[in-house]
């Protein structure tokens, strides 16, 4: 993929091998091989973690942020690479660093996953993600990933 086109959630079915309860990205806006990627997370109140996290008080647990952006970054990684996930090819979250919380996501939100592509060294590719609820970041990370 080239151009700036983005794609639904079939699509990112294809490009992902996650499935429910674990797929946590619902829609991609933007994607440019090798450069960026721009998706969504529509958070409900059906979501299972709120069941426990917290009761009276929904949070969306900051693991599952972290992991909805390193999905974006997997997604990035299959198109830049000109693959789809099967058997024998799958990509790995090998690494976070400088992960930062601003805000909890709440039941409603929508949340925005930006992930940069930095670099890449033999299996090893680089991202910069932030997520942002509203124009507001609510987390950021240094994410890689590993091509094995």
């Amino acid at each position: 993929m080239t151009e700036a086109g983005g794609f639904d959630i079939d699509e990112v079915m294809r490009r992902l091998p996650h499935r429910y309860p674990l797929l946590l990205v619902d829609r991609v806006l933007e994607c440019v091989s090798g450069e960026r990627i721009v998706a969504l997370k529509n958070v409900t109140m059906n979501e299972e973690f709120f069941v426990g996290h917290f009761p009276g008080r929904p949070v969306m647990p900051g693991v599952l942020i972290l992991e909805a952006m390193a999905q974006a970054a997997g997604i990035l990684t299959f198109v830049t690479a000109g693959v789809y996930p099967d058997e024998t090819v799958q990509f790995f979250f090998a690494g976070i660093d400088k992960a930062r919380f601003r805000r909890p996501v709440v039941p409603g939100d929508q949340v925005k996953l930006t992930v940069t592509f930095e670099r890449r060294v033999r299996t090893i590719w680089k991202y910069s993600t932030v997520a942002t609820v509203d124009g507001a970041a609510v987390a950021s990370a240094e994410m890689l990933v590993h091509s094995g």
